[in-house]
């Protein structure tokens, strides 16, 4: 019985080993690269930059659109696994298609590209909506961080063999460094499928009574009003959410449109792959050490110390000069991006009671879902108006300062009060 339970857990944290792959590979990697020097060759650095920051945005309104579907579908428990199967077929699909898209044939890859999101965004509703499959109040934290660290060290390991395949192209029988990157987004195809098998052999769902399917939609959409009344009366919860959303945004940003922007200032291919490299592979103790100074420290300081090096690191940005200091600049985004997600999940724990968690963090991943509308919409409206990539990415500072200026207002020990005395 012990060796099954963790044949569950492990195959199930397997799963973000396996599109974690398209998150590094694909959007975070090669795709920026690829789009701006192959699919939209000839266009200007700005344009590209828009139409990228436009097809990142489209497809994350999409899933935003369907999640309370999703949601609703997902409470049906015998379909969790269908549907994430269905999603990651999709994006699985799109990975590879994308090899087949000819140079600058920059309205077919971005529509492939948009919804190879949509199956990768799609896919990890349901891969969430497991997690109590295979998990219990004890050992939930640990579980899902398996899958975490499990995710940074598989998108790591394909993406840095895909480095390699890019870099030697003659090694492996390559006619070019392009048809090298085309091969990488196969291999992504066959990495994710691959290591989604255990997933689907080895997780059993909890069983659930099962509702007629309109029923379900209906009462998704109806749950989500539901929640969204309860969370916008609690003003102190309100509050953090919508600082949240504002810096959270910044953050998918950076993760989506840096090489990009690398891209536009001139910066080597090369270079700013091997800057990715780093960012995955230093993120992964940073963000354990950010996790304990939390601990020793305190939250809300460290998520504060957090925003305060992003706005660092956009004034650098929008300052660099050299591909030495993009470099540096992965190093800094390193020691923070995973460390303010994280923590930005704890301290929103702190606040809402146990018995609504899963309610409350249905609306907390929403909002993470709508957050990366918002800063690739501005940078494509920067970028377009002002012809200026520096300026572009200036713009993004904005949504920390925001963020930062609200959650000054957040006292999560009232707000915890707040919210119980409303619900209890």
């Amino acid at each position: 019985m012990q060796n099954d339970i963790k044949k569950s857990i492990y195959s199930w944290a397997l799963y973000d080993w396996a599109n974690s792959a398209y998150a590094t590979t694909v959007m975070a990697g090669f795709f920026p690269i690829f789009f701006k020097s192959y699919y939209s060759v000839g266009t200007d650095v700005t344009v590209s930059t828009a139409q990228l920051g436009i097809a990142n945005s489209v497809s994350s309104f999409v899933v935003v659109l369907l999640a309370p579907l999703l949601g609703a579908i997902a409470d049906a428990g015998s379909l969790k696994k269908r549907f994430l199967f269905l999603f990651a077929f999709l994006g699985i699909l799109m990975s590879a298609s994308l090899a087949l898209v000819e140079q600058g044939n920059w309205e077919l890859a971005a529509f492939v590209y948009a919804l190879g999101n949509v199956g990768f965004m799609g896919s990890n509703i349901f891969y969430d909506g497991l997690l109590p499959s295979v998990s219990d109040d004890k050992n939930v934290d640990f579980v899902s961080g398996l899958g975490f660290s499990l995710g940074y060290l598989g998108g790591g390991i394909l993406f840095a063999f895909n480095v390699f395949m890019v870099q030697e192209p003659d090694f492996f029988g390559f006619v070019d460094k392009a048809e090298a990157i085309k091969a990488s987004f196969i291999s992504v195809a066959v990495w994710w499928a691959l290591f989604s098998l255990p997933l689907l052999l080895f997780v059993e769902e909890k069983k659930e009574h099962k509702k007629e399917k309109f029923s379900l939609v209906l009462a998704g959409y109806l749950r989500l009003k539901k929640t969204f009344e309860r969370v916008t009366s609690l003003k102190g919860l309100f509050l953090f959410l919508v600082a949240y959303w504002f810096y959270i945004d910044g953050v998918d940003t950076i993760i989506r449109m840096a090489v990009d922007y690398g891209m536009a200032l001139g910066f080597d291919s090369s270079s700013l792959i091997m800057a990715l490299l780093i960012v995955q592979f230093v993120g992964f103790p940073a963000t354990l050490i950010v996790a304990k100074l939390a601990e020793i420290w305190d939250t809300k300081k460290v998520i504060y110390l957090s925003l305060l090096i992003y706005i660092v690191i956009i004034v650098f940005a929008s300052m660099m000069e050299k591909v030495s200091e993009f470099y540096i600049l992965a190093v800094m985004i390193s020691l923070v991006q995973g460390g303010i997600q994280a923590l930005s999940r704890s301290y929103y724990s702190k606040m809402i009671p146990q018995k609504y968690s899963a309610e409350f963090f249905g609306f907390y991943d929403l909002l993470g879902k709508f957050a990366v509308i918002l800063g690739p919409l501005l940078i494509a409206g920067v970028a377009l108006f002002s012809h200026n990539s520096r300026l572009s990415i200036a713009s993004v500072a904005t949504l920390f300062v925001i963020g930062g200026v609200l959650l000054f207002f957040v006292d999560e020990k009232e707000i915890s009060k707040e919210v119980r005395e409303a619900l209890d």
